[in-house]
């Protein structure tokens, strides 16, 4: 029976708008954005469908869009639907990094650092640059791989500080294994980049580890 059929206090669309969103499954959630499903299936039938195929919320929304068309009832236009919630997500996150606000906790990053770098398989050393009030100027990406000296380039970390005209930095880098435990390498390249980083008068703020639901500040360890 498709959802128009349902009672009105069960469908997902009067749902949000009467009790909010938190109130819906992520399956529901996702058939809000199919709009609907498939011949013998309703749009929440379809996502309870994807979510189980795929493991659950977040290896769906990280799965390539090339994996994700082999799935039943997505579509360019439901895959264009699927990817444009999540970036909206992520900048969502991303504007309360702006130019007028000053980072000052670990938690000011964390939350768009966690969003940027999760998704990713391979490690990914990633910077914040910032001004003399600790304004972010720019967000890099800068290296992938393993995180240890043959991976992470001081210099190049302060070129682009050089570039940005950045008066400080915060680091941070992902752990597909989705532990934040910080590594002996973790530390040691910190260490080697807040010294080539003082040359030039930059400071490095903190160092965040990512994992799957959290960080790791080795600030906030007193490591730095």
């Amino acid at each position: 029976m498709g959802i128009c059929h349902w009672p009105e206090g069960d469908r997902p669309r009067e749902k949000l708008i009467n009790k909010g969103a938190s109130s819906l499954s992520d399956a529901e959630l996702i058939a809000i954005f199919l709009g609907s499903g498939q011949r013998g299936q309703s749009a929440v039938d379809l996502g309870r469908e994807l979510l189980a195929q795929q493991g659950g919320l977040r290896p769906l929304l990280d799965t390539s869009a090339t994996q994700l068309r082999k799935l039943p009832g997505l579509g360019n236009a439901r895959l264009a639907q699927l990817h444009a919630a999540l970036e909206l997500g992520k900048r969502y996150l991303a504007a309360g990094l702006d130019r007028d606000h000053a980072l000052t906790r670990p938690e000011d990053a964390g939350h768009f650092l966690l969003a940027q770098l999760r998704p990713h398989r391979q490690e990914v050393f990633a910077v914040l640059f910032l001004d003399n009030k600790h304004r972010v100027l720019a967000f890099e990406e800068m290296f992938r791989g393993t995180i240890d000296g043959a991976a992470v380039y001081p210099r190049e970390v302060v070129r682009k500080a050089l570039e940005h005209n950045a008066a400080a930095l915060i680091l941070a880098h992902n752990h597909p294994s989705g532990v934040a435990e910080p590594s002996d390498a973790d530390r040691a390249i910190t260490e080697r980049l807040s010294k080539a980083l003082s040359l030039v008068d930059v400071r490095v703020l903190d160092h965040l580890v990512i994992g799957d639901t959290s960080w790791v500040s080795l600030a906030e360890r007193g490591w730095m």
